[in-house]
């Protein structure tokens, strides 16, 4: 088992570096409102802890104190040490059985000891064994396996048992099961908190309970292994586990979301920018961020357009230099990825140096390409992927799909907008947005590739709408052809882009087709990077229609869409919903659509989108909560959520089996999930991003927070 000590030395210590001198950072920055940040961190036997099972965890004078048989360790520093001494006896009670059956755990509560057993939870009086059975308006318990009773720091009385959790508070009972948000049973240990938190140790993960909230901390994110022996709190807050593989610690950390963005930034810079490229790194050690590679993914443009985009959104809302240097930054990579290409207007997936150390062509070869037709017929044999660049430096990888042109034209829009000042810096934007559309019209609304074919995801012809292999796409890829033609005409000026728009919607209805933005069923057509897609390009399709009818139509595309992922909790979907919802909101107060008899066929149709669309139907609140809950470690774990209480399985037919949400109907909490990039799909209950082989990307958190910071959904 490989320790996170490493990999998260550093980013603590940068994290206090941002906490006390944040003047460094950027003197005229507001730091806002400060909410915690739990920060974890784990000790192996590679921190000097043996291979074997931690049993227990104490703290003396505030310092823990591991124990594993016989053997005590403590911490100094970052590494542990031998330590002579002898393991404390519980102090509660040495009482071992009541009436035969063995005590799992006790505590003393109001000055009678309070035991748990296997066939109950028992008050002792003296000689007097009483036997308590928890009840409320909606359940009456006779506990078994009562492993944990624990005595909180404002005098209530918990227990953690089979049937599920409870406390006492005066003479009242609160039960929970998973109904109510408890996402397992099988307790451990316990141990309070300050402020009335309480923690509980399970077989797989711990959780921490708060206001009646319960926060599930498992898998390698959070604890070196999810058997939990022993919990001990110290005075701060910060929780210690003893588990069968190591100790983990959680700290709670004062941070406000703008020092946050700032660490965030610095990771993205310091392990993800390659020659201006944003993408995941490789770790050469699992679990270990310190041993960062770079990499490459199929989507470099589109990752580099987000960063771009998110640094873009922060220049408009804080005036930051930096923001505005590493905007143009990413400007001139996605524009690089244009220029490098075979032909004007074709964007390239990825630039790499001649020299890149994979061998990229022989790993996508005719073979490769053979077994990948076997599952999809469409897939393209093309050779070479990576073909040299006319001056033959670089290689650039090419079958570039729809995600590339989603994030490159989504990210001209905003950088035009917000970004380019001068004629120079205006026109190099127009330039490239000319130079993709055109590549598009040119060939009859189709990316084509080095072998004159098109590629096997950058279709969007009538054609292939209307064919057996593209139907399902009709919707998605009308609505994005109509966005980039949105997006040329606004950035260029030139009304020939409006009059090729004009001229899909007469003869093709691509406007009609944009109703249905997305495919919804059948299952096995859904893929959650559609919605990322999807959204990005209503972002420039509504921002830049001046057409009321047209807008109208879009408006119940947004909401269409939106209604499909508004459970999900995904800061960035819900920042674009919120913020074109609201741009409709301002158009109807401004009388937009009144007195210009649209849709005269259907008289009803106007007034009733703009009566069901007026305002954005999203809870603002979730965004700042996803945004605080997004974990510092973005690397990418294997979390298995299928076995947890608090879930509903999704029961739509034909629908993967490990997808899900929580009882009260919305996705798991971020940080719960293994969900470390914008298009992944919420409710997928077990997720891996490389099984912790892999770090991805803070643009995760930087273009949901700046985006919503620039259209003032959230206070910084």
């Amino acid at each position: 088992m490989i320790t996170k000590l490493a990999m998260l030395v550093k980013p603590i210590f940068q994290l206090l570096v941002l906490l006390l001198a944040p003047i460094l950072v950027w003197p005229n920055a507001s730091y806002g409102q400060l909410f915690v940040q739990e920060v974890a961190k784990s000790y192996t036997f590679e921190s000097g802890l043996p291979k074997g099972k931690i049993t227990a965890i104490s703290l003396i004078n505030n310092s823990p104190l591991a124990f594993s048989n016989n053997d005590i360790y403590e911490l100094s520093g970052h590494t542990w040490r031998s330590k002579t001494g002898h393991i404390p006896a519980n102090p509660e009670t040495a009482l071992t059985q009541i009436e035969g059956v063995k005590v799992l755990s006790s505590v003393m509560y109001q000055n009678r000891l309070i035991v748990g057993t296997a066939k109950g939870l028992y008050r002792l009086m003296g000689k007097k064994i009483e036997r308590l059975m928890p009840s409320n308006e909606k359940y009456n318990w006779a506990l078994r396996h009562v492993s944990v009773v624990v005595v909180d720091s404002r005098n209530r009385l918990w227990f953690g048992a089979e049937e599920g959790v409870g406390y006492l508070e005066g003479t009242h009972w609160h039960l929970f099961t998973g109904k109510e948000g408890l996402p397992y049973n099988q307790f451990t240990c316990g141990a309070a908190a300050p402020n009335g938190v309480v923690w509980f140790g399970t077989t797989k993960g711990a959780i921490k309970v708060e206001n009646d909230f319960f926060a599930y901390r498992f898998s390698q994110r959070w604890l070196p292994d999810d058997a939990v022996n022993d919990i001990a709190i110290a005075k701060d807050g910060t929780a210690w586990f003893a588990t069968d593989h190591g100790v983990g610690q959680i700290k709670p950390t004062p941070i406000t979301l703008e020092q946050k963005a700032d660490y965030f930034t610095q990771q993205v810079e310091q392990r993800h920018n390659r020659m201006g490229f944003i993408a995941q790194s490789h770790l050469k050690k699992q679990f270990d961020s310190e041993s960062s590679e770079h990499a490459i993914s199929d989507n470099d443009g589109m990752y580099t357009a987000m960063y771009g985009a998110a640094q873009a959104f922060r220049y408009a809302a804080t005036g930051n230099p930096q923001a505005k240097a590493l905007a143009a930054r990413s400007f001139n990579s996605c524009k690089w990825l244009v220029d490098i290409s075979h032909e004007p207007g074709f964007p390239a997936r990825v630039i790499i140096p001649i020299d890149w150390p994979e061998p990229v062509n022989e790993q996508y070869g005719h073979e490769y390409n053979k077994r990948h037709q076997q599952s999809d017929p469409m897939w393209k044999d093309i050779y070479p992927r990576f073909p040299k660049s006319k001056d033959g430096n670089y290689r650039w990888k090419c079958d570039t799909s729809s995600d590339e042109l989603a994030g490159h034209f989504f990210f001209y829009g905003i950088y035009y907008d917000l970004v380019a000042k001068t004629d120079e810096e205006k026109k190099a934007v127009q330039d490239v947005v000319r130079a993709i559309t055109d590549h598009l019209i040119r060939h009859g609304y189709k990316l084509v590739d080095h072998d004159g074919k098109v590629t096997r995801w950058g279709d969007f012809s009538p054609e292939y709408f209307n064919s057996v292999y593209g139907y399902d796409q009709r919707g998605l890829n009308s609505m994005m052809m109509l966005s980039f033609l949105n997006v040329a005409r606004h950035v260029t000026g030139d009304n020939k882009y409006e009059l090729e728009a004009d001229k899909l919607r007469k003869q093709a209805n691509y406007h009609i087709f944009a109703l249905h933005p997305k495919e919804f069923f059948p299952p096995e057509n859904v893929v959650p990077w559609d919605n990322n897609l999807c959204l990005m390009s209503l972002y420039g399709l509504i921002n830049y229609e001046t057409d009321p009818a047209l807008l109208l139509m879009y408006r119940q595309a947004l909401e269409t869409a939106w209604l499909h992922v508004s459970k999900q909790k995904n800061a960035f979907w819900d920042a674009i919903y919120q913020s074109l919802a609201n741009k409709f909101t301002d158009l109807t107060d401004q009388k937009y659509f009144e007195g210009k008899n649209l849709f005269p066929e259907n008289h009803l149709y106007a007034p009733s989108v703009v009566q069901s669309c007026y305002k954005a139907s999203n809870n603002p609140a979730f965004i700042l909560e996803n945004l605080q809950k997004i974990p510092l470690d973005l690397i990418g774990y294997t979390m298995d959520n299928t076995h947890r209480l608090d879930i509903v399985f999704d029961p739509t037919p034909g629908q993967d089996p490990t997808k899900g949400w929580r009882t009260d109907g919305y996705a798991l909490p971020i940080n719960e999930r293994g969900h470390v990039r914008q298009d992944r799909d919420g409710f997928a209950l077990r997720l891996s991003e490389g099984d912790g082989n892999d770090e991805h990307e803070g643009t995760f958190f930087l273009l949901p927070y700046y985006m919503s910071v620039y259209h003032k959904l959230i206070q910084p």
